[in-house]
């Protein structure tokens, strides 16, 4: 079993920056890969960016690169989430996510343990 905590979330002005953190605790070999998702209200969980512990690869939603930066310090079982130039439309819970594999088409996007979420807000 894997344990994600969620923090970092808050209140930020457009335009503005923030960076979120997740600790990962547990048995981190069930946790390959590490995912960042978004739900905002009304809406479906959205796919933000994935890391992997090994190599560091990388892969980003196209609605956020260049603004939104996934990485990890594996001395601290911790994955980062760097947001900049956020708008209001950047309002959600964002969620941290693990587990062996990626997947685009599976329901849950191959994540086998979620964190609880940490509430972002922008204000315009």
């Amino acid at each position: 079993q894997v344990q994600l905590v969620e923090s970092g979330g808050g209140l930020v002005q457009a335009g503005g920056s923030l960076r979120l953190s997740c600790a990962v605790s547990g048995r981190t070999s069930s946790a390959n890969v590490m995912g960042w998702f978004r739900q905002a209200p009304g809406k479906e969980r959205e796919f933000l960016a994935t890391i992997n512990w090994s190599g560091g690869s990388t892969y980003s939603a196209d609605s956020v690169k260049g603004r939104f930066t996934i990485s990890t310090d594996n001395a601290k079982n911790t994955v980062y989430l760097q947001m900049n130039s956020l708008k209001p439309e950047d309002t959600a819970v964002y969620y941290c996510g693990a587990g062996r594999y990626y997947s685009d088409s599976l329901e849950g996007y191959g994540m086998n343990y979620w964190g609880k979420g940490t509430l972002v807000t922008v204000s315009s």
